[in-house]
């Protein structure tokens, strides 16, 4: 079965979601087991007040960008249906629920309970004890790019998070996350049994035609029995098929 989650990060005026401050943006990322689905859920927010200096000055939302934007009762049934029933998961997680939750009560809807909410930032306490465990620190620890995250954003902090959080969970170096290897017996390396998991949909391509020819038109300069000819053909009858 499935196991359908949720990564989120949201974007505040402040500190303090019982004592006047609202969130100004949610950004989501839907994962089916642990991979991520192309599903995404993407708001700003206009809060109704005004924005500190000391918030702007983290994620960029001015008062005037923000004024034209839906305030949270206008989104709330659309939120709450895309998180749905599924496994919740942000980075100092007890931030973002007590945002979202206070939002929520705002307008009588169920609060989200914390047995469904994934702490990454636990998580990297405990595998790394005694380093950082920012969000940047452990992209920088697992090679993960974020060059792009001069601001914080909820979007693009949820997609990163994301990566993050399957490194957290022990990584797709080994198997990529798309097979589980059982080995019959731990000593001696035996044949394994190989099940691989297909994503739910596929993910849209991202080469144009013209890139896909010039590379056929350059494998076709390396001979018949180059190893790529043998990708190239398996991709066309995959296609064909």
């Amino acid at each position: 079965m499935a196991v359908r989650e949720i990564v989120f990060d949201t974007e505040t005026t402040g500190l303090h979601p019982n004592g006047g401050d609202r969130i100004v943006e949610i950004g989501c990322v839907e994962m089916l087991n642990h991979i991520p689905t192309g599903n995404t859920f993407h708001v700003y927010l206009n809060p109704e007040r005004d924005m500190p200096e000391e918030a702007f000055k983290v994620h960029g939302l001015s008062s005037a960008f923000l004024s034209d934007k839906p305030v949270f009762s206008a989104i709330a049934d659309a939120f709450v249906a895309f998180i749905a029933d599924a496994r919740l998961v942000a980075h100092n997680a007890s931030f973002d629920v007590a945002f979202v939750n206070a939002e929520l009560a705002r307008l009588g809807h169920a609060a989200v309970e914390e047995q469904r909410v994934v702490d990454t930032l636990a998580i990297a306490r405990r595998k790394h004890p005694f380093a950082p465990n920012s969000l940047d620190a452990l992209c920088q620890r697992y090679g993960i790019d974020n060059s792009r995250r001069t601001k914080h954003g909820a979007l693009l902090d949820a997609e990163i998070l994301a990566e993050v959080y399957v490194e957290l969970l022990g990584g797709r170096q080994a198997d990529l996350g798309l097979a589980e290897v059982r080995s019959a017996d731990p000593v001696r390396t035996r044949t394994a049994t190989a099940r691989t998991l297909v994503r739910p949909a596929p993910l849209p391509p991202r080469l144009s035609e013209a890139e896909i020819q010039a590379h056929k038109a350059f494998v076709g300069t390396l001979g018949g029995t180059a190893l790529w000819a043998t990708y190239l053909s398996d991709g066309e009858e995959r296609a064909a098929s």
